[in-house]
Formats: C-alpha cells, sequence, structure tokens
C-alpha cells in the first residue's frame, strides 16, 4: 500500500492590516495562538488539548480535523468550551507535554516531511497563563507515519515510535524546549506473524497489520531506567536501558518478549510503583498483565485477560488502556464493539473484569481522565466527537454525562491546569 501523502498548507492574505490585525482564530490557523484571547487568567484552569487526523491522514483514513484544538474545562461539569485552535499542523494524532507542563510534543502521522519519507516532531512552547501554544521547531521522525510521542521522566529526551517505518528514535530536548535531530533510531525486525491471534473473540473480521514491524508506543518505565516500546506487527514488547549521557538506548538483557502470534500489542501503562506492567493487545482484545522488575527491566507473564465479556461475539479492537490515580481501576476502550471495560486491580496486579459500559459514539479510540480525575474523556474517531463520563472514584464505576463536544477525527488528548496570572493592584494612599 502506497503511503504517499500531501501534505497541508495554509496561506492567508494579511493584505495592507498586517499581522496585527489577525482575528484570534486567524492567528491560530497561522501558527501562532499565543495573542489569543482566553477567559480569566487570573484563576486556575484547566484546559483540554484534543489532536486527531486532518486532510493529511493516511490513505483508508478519513481526516475531518484541524489541528491541535483547545478547550475550557468546566471543572463542575465537566463541559468542554473551544477557546482557540493551532490549525499549522498535519494530523497530530499523538500529543504530550513535558513532565512540568512548558512544552507540548506532537506528531504528525505522515510520511512526506522529507524526501525519506519520514513523519515529523514538533515542538511548542506553552504560555502557562493562557494556555497558548507557540511553535519552537520540528524535525524528523525518523521512519514513516509515527503513531506515538511521550517523555522521559527528566524531559531531557522525546521518543517517538514511527509505525510504518518500523523504527523507534530518541530526540535530545533543547534548552529552550526544542528537539535536536535524533540521537538514536532503532529499526526492528522479525519475522512475519499471522494476521489474526489464536485466541481471537468469536466473529472477529477485524485485523491488524503484520506486514512487518509497527510500532505503536515508546515509553519509559516511572523511574526512567528503561524504556519499552509495543510492536503492533511483531508482536513483541522491547526493552532498552537508557544511556542518559548519549542519548541512546542499549538492549537490555533480555532484548525482547515474544507475545501471544497475531495478538497485536499496541498501549501499556505501569501501576504507580512502577512494578506492574499491563500490556494491551489490540488484536485479541486482551490485556497482558506482568511484573516488572524496576532494577533489572525483566518482565513476567502473570495473566492474560480479555478486554470483552464472555458473551461478547463481533469485531472488535482494543485501542487505549489506563490507570487511575488511585491504582485501584483500569480501563480499556475497544473500538468496533465501541465499548469501554473497567477492571478491578487485586492486591497482587491481576485484573477483574467489572463491567462494561458503552462508548456512546462510533469508534472509541484515545482516553484520558482530567487532572482531578472526575471525569474520563473518550476521543471517538470516527463519530467526530468527544464523548465523556463522571467517574466514582470509589467504586470505579463510570456514568455517561450525555455531552457530545464536536472534533474531527480526534485521536489524542492532553491536559493542562494553568498558573494564575499575577495582577498588579491599584494604587493608592492607605488609611492610617
Amino acid at each position: 500500500m502506497s503511503h504517499s501523502l500531501s501534505r497541508r498548507h495554509f496561506t492567508l492574505a494579511l493584505t495592507a492590516l498586517g499581522a496585527s490585525a489577525l482575528t484570534p482564530l486567524a492567528r491560530a490557523a497561522s501558527g501562532d495562538s499565543s495573542g489569543i484571547e482566553t477567559t480569566d487568567v487570573t484563576k486556575p484552569r484547566i484546559l483540554c488539548y484534543v489532536g486527531g487526523y486532518t486532510k493529511d491522514a493516511p490513505p483508508g483514513v478519513e481526516g475531518n480535523g484541524d489541528g491541535i484544538v483547545v478547550f475550557d474545562m468546566d471543572r463542575t461539569t465537566g463541559v468542554l468550551t473551544q477557546i482557540f485552535t493551532f490549525m499549522d499542523i498535519a494530523s497530530p494524532s499523538f500529543i504530550t507535554f513535558s513532565p512540568d507542563h512548558r512544552y507540548l510534543y506532537a506528531i504528525s502521522e505522515i510520511d512526506n516531511y522529507n524526501k525519506e519519507g519520514d513523519g515529523c516532531v514538533t515542538a511548542f512552547a506553552v504560555n502557562q497563563h493562557t494556555g497558548t501554544l507557540t511553535k519552537i521547531n520540528t524535525v524528523s521522525s525518523g521512519g514513516a507515519i509515527p503513531a506515538h510521542v511521550s517523555v522521559h521522566p527528566s524531559g531531557k529526551f522525546v521518543f517517538v515510535a514511527n509505525y510504518m517505518g518500523g523504527s523507534v528514535a530518541v530526540f535530545p530536548v533543547k534548552p529552550n524546549g526544542g528537539l535536536a535531530e535524533a540521537s538514536d533510531i532503532v529499526h526492528l525486525t522479525g519475522p512475519r506473524q499471522p494476521e489474526r491471534a489464536a485466541d481471537n473473540p468469536q466473529g472477529n473480521f477485524a485485523v491488524s497489520d503484520h506486514s512487518g514491524s509497527h510500532p505503536h508506543m515508546i515509553a519509559s518505565n516511572p523511574n526512567g531506567r528503561f524504556v519499552l516500546a509495543d510492536d503492533a506487527g511483531l508482536d513483541r514488547i522491547y526493552v532498552w536501558r537508557m544511556d542518559m549521557k548519549n542519548g541512546t538506548l542499549i538492549p537490555d538483557t533480555v532484548p525482547y518478549y515474544n507475545l501471544t502470534p497475531g495478538c497485536a500489542p499496541r498501549h501499556f501503562v505501569f501501576n504507580q510503583a512502577g512494578t506492574i506492567l499491563y500490556n494491551l493487545c489490540e488484536q485479541d482484545s486482551k490485556v497482558l498483565v506482568s511484573d516488572f522488575n524496576p532494577t533489572t527491566g525483566a518482565i513476567t507473564l502473570i495473566q492474560s485477560v480479555s478486554t470483552v465479556p464472555p458473551y461478547f461475539r463481533g469485531s472488535t479492537l482494543a485501542a487505549e488502556i489506563l490507570i487511575d490515580d488511585t491504582g485501584k481501576y483500569v480501563y480499556v476502550s475497544n473500538r468496533l464493539g465501541d465499548s469501554l471495560a473497567i477492571f478491578a486491580v487485586g492486591q497482587d496486579g491481576t485484573l477483574t473484569l467489572q463491567d462494561e459500559v458503552w462508548m456512546h459514539a462510533d469508534y472509541g479510540r484515545a482516553m484520558m481522565f482530567d487532572p482531578t480525575g472526575t471525569f474520563l474523556f473518550c476521543a471517538n474517531q470516527r463519530s467526530d466527537a468527544v464523548t465523556s463520563f463522571r467517574v466514582n472514584k470509589v467504586t470505579g464505576d463510570v456514568k455517561f454525562t450525555r455531552q457530545y463536544t464536536p472534533v474531527g477525527s480526534p485521536t489524542t488528548f492532553a491536559f493542562l491546569v494553568t498558573t494564575p496570572a499575577l495582577t498588579t493592584p491599584a494604587l493608592g494612599g492607605s488609611n492610617l
């Protein structure tokens, strides 16, 4: 399949009015959201950033998005109110903040950034009072069709998984938050795997791409000593030691673990202690629960549990996995079946399916809790909408808020709690 894409270009006629006369929306479209007026900056607010596919989406993917859309979230109701859009970016299908939230990094899921057919990753400075974005720079992602970006806990390195490029890359972060060229690019190879897992849900006609290496996620473990990557094409999870001095990935004693053929590992998450690894496989819709040794990087499988109930029949592809801030519940989204699975976490880290609820939309993909943990937001790629659920932190249950927020082809979230701006007190005499 060809992945030749036409890159999105925006042309704004500035005429005699000049750039200073642009409206806030026009500033966003031109790639500068720094001058956009927002609500009261003297109070902390919760801002929700949503990325997704634009017209530059890969072949076979409908892209209705405009770029990175930013919303103000009501803390009481969870209602999202759009405040601006950063439009000068192609298909930002995954975005993430630096640990201090001063910078935002976004991949562009394309394959025509340069003559080598790579995608790219862009760094933004984030205004802590208004949440507006100012582009710092863009560099090649080191491979085609990047699917995931994450930041090392130190904030010194950014990692990218190139889905069609069959590679993962490491980027040093400059003092201004911008990205240097890749300090390491690792190409992943291995034997071809079957399209379907042997233990697929009954009636599942959906297949994952097993034509070669397709890394879908790369991230550090919580202490930053190791870097792991899920390869959905080779059915492996890779483990490297992070060389902080040189910005390179060093294969661990066991460099990779072969998983169930055809399972397509997609995303993973750790418990807070960093001792349990929850690895989500999209093709057979299972969570692999493993002990993780944060000193050696060793992975030991202890459980495999389905993300759909035993009575389910039909096509499904698991997409996202989250663990709540209490560590007591794990949440999984299932595309096609459009369900949200809720698991209770046992004392040994194993999972028990507690409930399954309808996503109330089509192709529920990314999910994320707001910073307070009160609401769970879901990006429904084919419905062009974000839905939300109110979370019961005691029981882990969720309740649909009946709120739909229109966003074209949403696939990713990031949240920011703004810092109140200082106000200058009025000058005047004092009463003695």
